[in-house]
Protein backbone atom coordinates (compact mmCIF):
# COMPACT_ATOMS: atom_id res chain seq x y z
CA UNK A 1 0.00 0.00 0.00
CA UNK A 2 1.39 3.38 -0.97
CA UNK A 3 0.87 6.47 1.12
CA UNK A 4 -0.99 9.37 -0.44
CA UNK A 5 0.80 12.67 -0.82
CA UNK A 6 -0.40 16.25 -1.05
CA UNK A 7 1.42 19.22 -2.55
CA UNK A 8 1.12 22.40 -0.47
CA UNK A 9 2.07 25.83 -1.89
CA UNK A 10 2.27 29.14 0.00
CA UNK A 11 0.35 31.72 -2.06
CA UNK A 12 -0.25 34.53 0.47
CA UNK A 13 2.21 36.14 2.85
CA UNK A 14 1.88 35.19 6.52
CA UNK A 15 2.92 38.72 7.55
CA UNK A 16 0.20 40.20 9.73
CA UNK A 17 -1.28 36.82 10.66
CA UNK A 18 -1.33 35.38 14.19
CA UNK A 19 1.96 33.94 15.41
CA UNK A 20 0.49 30.44 15.65
CA UNK A 21 -0.46 30.58 11.96
CA UNK A 22 3.07 31.65 11.00
CA UNK A 23 4.43 28.76 13.06
CA UNK A 24 2.06 26.37 11.29
CA UNK A 25 3.27 27.58 7.88
CA UNK A 26 6.85 26.97 8.98
CA UNK A 27 5.85 23.58 10.36
CA UNK A 28 4.55 22.63 6.93
CA UNK A 29 8.04 23.44 5.60
CA UNK A 30 7.04 26.56 3.64
CA UNK A 31 9.53 29.41 3.76
CA UNK A 32 8.83 31.99 1.06
CA UNK A 33 6.01 32.87 -1.27
CA UNK A 34 5.29 30.23 -3.93
CA UNK A 35 7.42 27.64 -2.15
CA UNK A 36 5.97 24.12 -2.29
CA UNK A 37 6.33 20.90 -0.33
CA UNK A 38 5.06 17.40 -0.97
CA UNK A 39 3.82 15.96 2.32
CA UNK A 40 2.32 12.63 3.38
CA UNK A 41 -1.46 12.97 3.76
CA UNK A 42 -1.98 12.36 7.50
CA UNK A 43 -4.63 13.71 9.89
CA UNK A 44 -1.98 15.92 11.49
CA UNK A 45 -0.99 17.50 8.18
CA UNK A 46 -4.67 17.91 7.23
CA UNK A 47 -5.27 19.81 10.48
CA UNK A 48 -2.36 22.15 9.76
CA UNK A 49 -3.66 22.70 6.22
CA UNK A 50 -7.13 23.51 7.55
CA UNK A 51 -5.71 26.03 10.03
CA UNK A 52 -3.90 28.11 7.38
CA UNK A 53 -6.08 27.27 4.36
CA UNK A 54 -6.42 30.98 3.50
CA UNK A 55 -2.63 31.22 2.92
CA UNK A 56 -2.01 28.07 0.88
CA UNK A 57 -3.23 25.98 -2.03
CA UNK A 58 -3.35 22.19 -1.94
CA UNK A 59 -3.18 19.75 -4.85
CA UNK A 60 -2.65 16.05 -5.39
CA UNK A 61 0.97 14.99 -5.67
Amino acid sequence: MTKKNVKVTLVRSPIGTPESHRATVRGLGLRRLNSSRVLVDTPEVRGMIRKVSYLITVSEA
